[in-house]
């Protein structure tokens, strides 16, 4: 395993030069694996020093044996040690800034009482006007119930809460989009509607968040339904945004088309039905899924759940049947939202040739990209320390961007495709490579693509709009 910027720590050292050196120090820290990333020295008095060190770490039991190791130096006494995670979280990641000036009476009386009475009038003569004069024009609503967090499970909303916060802190570095957390203490999938709606007029737009499958997907439908802003359920739709994107570009290097190539997706829970959906709607044709008990067909659906019905009866046109491992022989692409370590690169090597794997389980992935990489073509995964991370962000901030100032009211199938051959665009010929499918996340071109993107969807559209679930229940 390696280090990560997630397990970050700084230690402030009491240093007798007469008895052990920064050498010594700096050798011992190295000794643990752990990688040096800064060293200080705070204060100096006659020998006696006092060094600041930060190091990367794999994880927190690798920082206290880093802590321990130095510890064991004679003349050396850790005084204290900072996780560097920990330290950015305290107090909340997020605040809010008034946009205009309070320095006098008449300013006070523009924002707030009395002139700010005219304002509510104008909004209740006509209620259009709140997207002009207020929030609801560039904010968004980041609602979890914390059923489903990260690779986490089940932890409740408090423990949610920091997601939350960090999925706020994009949207605005990446989207200028204001988004506030709005994390619920309740499960129930009625109760969750009916709180949304009731906090819907304050927000230009609902990112549901981390909450369970089946659940998931009621939700997301009755809210789009019944309420008049986009209701975007990231887990779902951003995942299968820039997984589309990458594939697109991924098929480019190796010269086949969505068309003609089998595809494997393990997990058909939230992430992989909508990846499934996206990809049907771009043109892919032979598409297997696989869950826990084998691969999904259309000829044997008793028992199963609505959502997993439709794709057995829409995917899978040879009614493959068996293991995952026997469905990735001959297949074109694998693509994994399920879990860790589930495949191994002689798996891989029973692909077709020009394989594409991405294996985007976090934090570990179905496969050793290192082990798929010998037999693929092209790996991608989820995380930040390989080529190729598959990372929502490259969706939501530029989406939401170009719904929210083009007032959309709803979200469609044509809209989320649009955004992911948006993303995959901003990869040139010239820079599209095997280990460069996908733009970088701080890549400043991409919110702006897909944003001009759904803005063009949204005035191409039809005077009536298709929803998403009734578009692909068409196909």
């Amino acid at each position: 395993m390696r280090t990560s910027p997630s397990y970050t720590a700084s230690y402030r050292l009491q240093v007798d030069e007469s008895t052990s050196s920064i050498a010594d120090v700096i050798d011992a820290v190295v000794e643990t694996g752990a990688e040096v990333k800064g060293l200080d020295v705070a204060y100096s008095d006659r020998g006696q020093i006092t060094l600041d060190l930060t190091c990367d770490m794999r994880d927190s039991a690798h920082r206290r044996n880093v802590e321990q190791r130095l510890d064991r130096l004679p003349g050396v006494t850790t005084r204290s040690v900072a996780d560097q995670t920990f330290l950015s979280h305290i107090g909340g990641k997020i605040e809010v800034h008034s946009k205009v000036p309070l320095r006098n009476r008449d300013d006070l009386s523009r924002a707030y009482t009395p002139g700010v009475a005219r304002v509510c009038t104008a909004i209740h003569d006509s209620p259009q006007k709140a997207h002009l004069l207020t929030m609801k024009a560039n904010t968004v609503a980041v609602v979890s119930d914390g059923t489903a967090v990260l690779g986490l499970g089940d932890i409740g909303p408090a423990a949610a809460l920091p997601v939350m916060e960090g999925k706020a802190v994009l949207f605005k570095q990446f989207g200028g989009v204001d988004a506030w957390p709005v994390v619920l203490d309740t499960k129930d999938t009625e109760e969750i509607i009916a709180i949304v709606k009731a906090i819907a007029p304050a927000y230009g737009g609902i990112n549901l968040e981390d909450i369970s499958a089946p659940r998931c997907f009621e939700i997301e439908e009755r809210l789009r339904a019944e309420l008049d802003i986009p209701v975007f359920h990231d887990d779902q739709h951003g995942t299968a945004i820039v997984v589309l994107a990458a594939l697109l570009n991924a098929l480019r290097i190796v010269d086949k088309n969505i068309a003609d190539v089998r595809i494997v997706v393990s997990g058909v829970g939230a992430a992989g039905s909508a990846i499934i959906k996206l990809l049907l709607a771009q043109g892919a044709r032979d598409i297997v899924g696989y869950g826990r008990s084998g691969a999904l067909s259309g000829d044997d659906t008793e028992g199963m759940h609505p959502s997993r019905r439709w794709l057995a009866e829409n995917t899978n046109p040879r009614h493959v049947h068996g293991s995952l491992q026997e469905g990735l022989r001959d297949a074109d692409v694998f693509i994994g939202v399920s879990h860790g370590d589930i495949l191994t690169g002689e798996d891989i090597a029973t692909m077709a040739d020009g394989a594409i794997v991405f294996a985007l389980a976090n934090p570990t992935p179905e496969v050793d990209p290192l082990e798929a990489a010998k037999h693929a073509s092209i790996v991608a995964t989820g995380r930040s320390d390989y080529p190729n991370q598959i990372n929502n962000v490259l969706a939501f901030p530029g989406l939401f961007r170009g719904l929210l100032d083009a007032k959309v009211k709803e979200i469609t199938t044509e809209v989320l495709r649009v955004a992911a051959v948006a993303i995959a665009g901003v990869i040139s010929e010239d820079e599209l490579g095997p280990s460069y499918i996908i733009p970088g996340v701080f890549d400043e071109r991409v919110p702006r693509a897909v944003s001009r993107a759904v803005q063009q969807a949204v005035r191409d559209l039809p005077t009536i709009d298709i929803p998403v679930q009734e578009h692909l229940n068409s196909r």
